[in-house]
């Protein structure tokens, strides 16, 4: 999979292809309505290639979307360049963090689960720090602050207007390592704890007692775009990224998920775990 599939300029095409297909016409008769070819409006679809903003908009006046379809289409028309601002570190950055990165400022919901390190969307500076210098190659200090500020960065984004939803189920033993020192695990902790009152944020438990369960798959994310087709899932498997969106992987995926959910605490229960886990240490 490569970047420039998985940016707005995918996200486009498929709604243009969704939009098309609602309304019955053919690439052909599209592009008769609006004076381009078909090859056109095939391009516009398949995202290959650069986009006009004004020719999409007159598609979807012709295929009949509506006011807000029409807005929402066209943004992404005129956004399918926007960079974003991990490109500013893009030298440094690897090309599968570079495309974690793309997924993860588009995705409107994350699916995690973990089962070594909290999430790091949710990890403190602390917390973070502690992982990095716990890397097998070591790390000098102007890398390891390097590192933490991009994590710290990519935390924006549950803090904007319409954050994605982040929904979260931890093995008992996330919330149970001590990464760092007692003191940075306490403040990690309650930083889930604040997390978990979130309206847009979902944290639950997976406690020990549950004996076996489906995390035989690993840690994993599923990145959620604007319809369930754009759907990404990310396995770091530490020695290199994995991202997958065949249906039958992503079918794989939601399963284990839908029953790791089922299976975890709920969110009060969850936060009152984690309380008496934090009073412990």
């Amino acid at each position: 999979m490569s970047v420039r599939t998985t940016t707005r300029r995918r996200q486009l095409g498929a709604m243009m292809r969704k939009l098309r297909a609602g309304k019955g016409m053919t690439l052909e008769e599209a592009g008769r309505l609006v004076g381009v070819s078909k090859a056109t409006v095939s391009r516009y679809e398949t995202q290959e290639g650069p986009v006009r903003w004004p020719i999409v908009d007159a598609l979807c006046r012709e295929y009949g979307a509506s006011e807000a379809e029409r807005n929402a289409v066209v943004a992404l028309a005129r956004d399918a360049r926007q960079q974003g601002w991990w490109r500013a570190f893009a030298s440094s950055i690897p090309a599968d963090m570079s495309l974690l990165l793309t997924l993860e400022d588009e995705a409107v919901r994350e699916d995690h689960f973990s089962c070594v390190y909290v999430p790091g969307l949710l990890q403190t500076r602390g917390y973070n720090t502690a992982i990095q210098q716990a890397n097998e190659m070591r790390l000098a200090p102007d890398e390891v602050e390097r590192l933490v500020n991009i994590r710290m960065k990519r935390q924006e984004i549950l803090g904007r207007s319409r954050p994605p939803h982040f929904w979260a189920v931890l093995d008992e033993s996330v919330i149970r390592r001590v990464v760092g020192s007692p003191h940075v695990m306490r403040e990690q902790l309650t930083r889930l704890l604040e997390a978990n009152e979130s309206p847009h944020i979902t944290l639950q438990i997976l406690p020990f007692a549950k004996g076996a369960h489906a995390a035989a798959l690993g840690s994993f994310v599923i990145l959620g775009g604007v319809e369930p087709s754009l759907d990404v899932v990310y396995v770091d498997l530490h020695v290199g990224s994995v991202f997958m969106e065949k249906d039958e992987e992503l079918d794989r995926y939601r399963l284990a998920f839908d029953y790791l959910r089922a299976h975890a605490l709920g969110a009060a229960a969850s936060s009152a775990m984690m309380q008496r886990v934090r009073e412990e240490l």
